[in-house]
């Protein structure tokens, strides 16, 4: 075991402070990497805060950070994947139990024994597992991912979240090109979704509430943007989307996005509004609709999302900060005030 410089929080009202975490040692199957990046995620917040506590209740200290990107230092003597100097990646999870069904068929992410990046139980060194707020991480090598080389690495880091939970139920879904494809919400998701979506072929469509941001959704790939507060414009769209890509967490009216939908459409739902949503039956009954939803992705999943934003030079549109300001960071997340992600240089942490 060794110490690691990290910052965490002491209880759900207490701000983010600097402060020194244990660290196993690697062992035969561990990759320990050296965290030069890592994301800032909505979930953070809400776990700091404890804001899930009647679905996952935090435990205090708790570092956060689940959008890991670094240089690995040091790998165990049957590692095979990684070598001393390689780029390195760490997403939501660090371990599962390897042998469910859903394990056996890449979906870690479904496992029913997951263990999270930070806030669950730590079989190594007791207590629970502490996340990518510090300075290292020692990771099986199974859940460690390759980064690609030519990406900037600030926007790489989410990636490991935003970018698959976007990635992945458009892959899931099929074959985008030439499919008109509609993405509810331009924030840290959203923008992510544009981006997949034009990469994938798609005719791509935002919705929005928000007319000043009708310029940056075309800049980041959208060819048509709906200002969805104006029922002419939505009327004037109706049954004619194959795909919709749903990213938004506050409460709204899912039954105008199902309407857009055409025969077989579907909407697959990333954000995770606080209330149900009501959902009309004959929303769906009329046109075969269908209404899903979609959580990260599994490890061989989130290698092919990385390799694909190597070869189409896809990264996330990032604000970099020092970990100084994380605070600050997360009030300004809690207003929105974030074009699109923030990265924590973890370099800031040695000052």
């Amino acid at each position: 075991m060794y110490k690691a410089k990290a910052y965490s929080a002491a209880s759900a009202t207490s701000p983010l402070a600097s402060t020194t975490i244990p660290r196993r040692d690697t062992t035969e199957h561990d990759v320990q990497i050296e965290i030069l990046f890592c994301g800032i995620c909505h979930s953070d917040l809400h776990s700091v805060r404890n804001e899930w506590s009647s679905i996952m209740p935090t435990v205090y200290p708790i570092v956060p950070g689940h959008e890991i990107v670094g240089r690995v230092t040091k790998v165990g003597t049957k590692v095979t994947k990684f070598k001393q100097g390689d780029l390195a990646g760490v997403g939501c999870l660090v371990d599962s139990d390897h042998t469910c069904p859903n394990c056996r068929n890449d979906l870690e992410q479904l496992c029913p024994n997951q263990t999270l990046t930070f806030n669950s139980p730590d079989k190594h060194l007791g207590g629970v597992t502490y996340g990518g707020y510090s300075e290292s991480i020692v990771v099986d090598e199974q859940f460690v991912l390759r980064i690609p080389a030519n990406l900037n690495l600030a926007g790489v880091a989410p990636l490991l979240c935003a970018g698959i939970t976007t990635y992945s139920p458009m892959r899931r879904w099929g074959d985008l090109k030439g499919k008109k494809v509609g993405v509810v919400g331009l924030g840290g998701l959203g923008h992510m979704g544009v981006k997949f979506a034009r990469a994938f072929g798609a005719h791509v469509v935002v919705f929005t509430t928000s007319e000043n941001k009708k310029e940056d959704a075309i800049r980041l790939g959208a060819h048509e943007v709906i200002i969805s507060r104006n029922a002419e414009e939505m009327r004037s769209h109706a049954g004619t989307f194959d795909f919709i890509l749903d990213t938004i967490a506050a409460d709204h009216d899912i039954n105008a996005y199902l309407n857009m939908l055409g025969r077989d459409g579907n909407i697959t739902l990333v954000g995770a509004p606080e209330k149900p949503l009501a959902v009309s039956a004959f929303a769906l009954l009329f046109g075969r609709r269908s209404l899903s939803g979609s959580l990260i992705g599994g490890i061989k999943e989130t290698q092919e999302m990385l390799d694909f934003c190597g070869k189409h030079n896809i990264t996330a549109d990032v604000e970099v900060i020092p970990i100084q300001k994380v605070n600050e960071a997360y009030e300004r997340l809690v207003k929105a005030d974030v074009k699109y992600r923030f990265t924590i240089d973890m370099a800031s942490l040695k000052v």
